[in-house]
């Protein structure tokens, strides 16, 4: 194990954002698309009561809950290996704390906007190069003027980003880097980063020596069972694209055999072209 520990894992990643919230406030700040006078001043953290109850896969995911001091709620989850639902799943979560901000009776005016903030260990849109996906509810044929305010759900995927292709913030650019350069294999750390008091203490936080025994066994543990669940992962997609190119094959086969058995062609024949059986393609 290196100097210091990657701040992907949960241990570490609660430890910065879960016992430091204006480490969180910096980060949020830097991340969400925010206005400058709606920047995030203080927060506190949501209890377990109030937070969505929501199935997740809980090796590969961390994820923060707090509201601020205007009683808009943000929902951070990191997550390491991109699965087909990590989308709807954040969704979901951020929908149920909307909703459960009122109690029975009172009125809707109350309700405050709740923003879910998802990053990613790995990629999930192979289409586009943008890292950045800001997700809101807006009028089809006109979104730039009509926005539904309540939900906003925003995607980092952190091996696309690269800072040199985002000239915005410079505080944006400096936290990404700190959640993608830092891991165990990471003996020293750039001074630019430690210019930054926030990423200054959060790299500090990082460090093997400030955690204990016990800490460092489960820090190691947390990334065996990213290892395991991430090779369950790729033998399951690695079967279904199998199982898929031979479903593929087979439909081949059947829809050249009806041609062949339309244009009068012996089933012999056509077994010997296609490797249906004879039954197989008299059933056609």
């Amino acid at each position: 194990m290196g100097r210091y520990l990657d701040p992907k894992s949960d241990i570490v990643f609660k430890k910065i954002f879960c016992q430091h919230p204006h480490l969180l406030i910096s980060f949020l700040n830097a991340l969400l698309p925010l206005p400058e006078d709606g920047q995030i001043i203080s927060i506190e953290y949501l209890t377990p009561e109030q937070t969505p109850s929501i199935p997740i896969l809980k090796r590969t995911i961390v994820d923060v809950k707090c509201r601020d001091q205007q009683g808009r709620i943000f929902i951070v989850e990191m997550q390491i290996e991109w699965t087909d639902t990590f989308m709807q799943r954040l969704l979901f979560g951020t929908a149920q704390a909307y909703v459960k901000q009122l109690a029975s009776g009172e009125g809707y005016h109350l309700l405050n906007p709740v923003y879910g903030l998802g990053i990613l260990n790995s990629v999930f849109d192979k289409t586009n190069p943008d890292w950045y996906h800001y997700y809101s509810m807006v009028k089809v044929k006109d979104p730039k003027e009509q926005l539904i305010k309540g939900l906003s759900l925003v995607f980092i995927e952190l091996p696309k980003f690269v800072p040199q292709t985002y000239p915005e913030k410079r505080l944006t650019v400096l936290w990404l880097r700190f959640m993608n350069e830092l891991s165990s294999q990471t003996m020293t750390v750039d001074p630019e980063l430690l210019m930054v008091p926030e990423i200054k203490e959060a790299v500090s936080l990082t460090e093997e020596a400030a955690y204990s025994l016990a800490e460092l066994d489960a820090y190691e543990g947390y990334w065996k069972a990213v290892r395991s669940e991430s090779s369950l992962l790729y033998a399951a997609r690695a079967e279904g694209k199998a199982e898929g190119k031979a479903e593929g094959m087979a439909e081949g086969k059947a829809e050249t055999a009806r041609l062949m058995k339309a244009k009068g062609i012996p089933p012999e024949v056509i077994h010997e072209c296609t490797g249906l059986s004879v039954a197989e393609i008299e059933r056609l």
